[in-house]
């Protein structure tokens, strides 16, 4: 069978990653979440005690750090020097973390290989914020994920509080406007959508929609290119 690629991006809480699992599972291909990737570097910044604003200092650290992925039981698991990170790097101190890494053309290049690699080995879905821009241009299907702030605040809100990490609501949406901003205008891909991306909005559908509506649009596309997805 063809290898496929499909590229999931959009913002912060607009449901990519688990939207991403979920259609991966019922493709029967690989999930790639790189935003784990960007919150490993992050996670290894605050643990050197690098201030979220001056997250550059964490490039002469790159050679320290080795990030291995595996898929353990069909679930990516992100190993920083060997120790499985879990839900640690899910801290909302880490998204900003994950942000201002992400802005760095080192940790970029560092990271880069790494993902291109395990696309070109399976089909995959790979959700982040450039991969249709920039880690797989040619993916043959792009999807651009979003969401109102508001409805994507509410949903980290609900989350955080089902992780026992609760924080107030007007704390995560500031901190949301924050981030997109920062991932609009950074210098180095930028989170925008890929001029052939299809753009979902999933303000008012619920998981199981958005999913369905994932599906179809791969489905779709797929028929369109005459690539087989059994």
């Amino acid at each position: 069978m063809e290898h496929i690629q499909i590229a999931i991006d959009g913002p912060s809480g607009a449901g990519k990653s688990s939207v991403s699992k979920a259609a991966a599972r019922e493709l029967g291909i690989i999930y790639v979440d790189t935003g784990a990737l960007y919150r490993t570097i992050g996670y290894y910044a605050r643990e050197q005690g690098i201030a979220v604003d001056n997250a550059i200092a964490v490039v002469p650290y790159l050679d320290r750090i080795h990030i291995e992925v595996r898929y353990e039981n069909g679930v990516q698991c992100v190993y920083l020097n060997g120790e499985n990170l879990g839900d640690r790097i899910r801290q909302n101190e880490i998204s900003m973390y994950a942000s201002a890494v992400s802005s760095i053309p080192e940790v970029r290049a560092f990271l880069l290989d790494t993902q291109k690699k395990i696309a070109a080995e399976n089909s995959v879905i790979m959700d982040g914020r450039d991969i249709g821009t920039v880690i797989l241009p040619d993916a043959q299907v792009k999807v651009f994920l979003t969401a109102s702030n508001e409805a994507r605040a509410r949903r980290r809100y609900i989350e955080l509080q089902e992780k026992g990490m609760p924080l107030p609501y007007e704390e995560i949406l500031a901190d949301m406007n924050r981030r997109d901003e920062a991932d609009r205008t950074r210098a180095i891909a930028p989170a925008i959508p890929a001029p052939d991306a299809v753009i979902l909005d999933n303000s008012d559908l619920n998981f199981e929609e958005t999913v369905a509506a994932l599906l179809s649009i791969v489905r779709r596309i797929a028929a369109e290119k005459g690539i087989s997805l059994s």
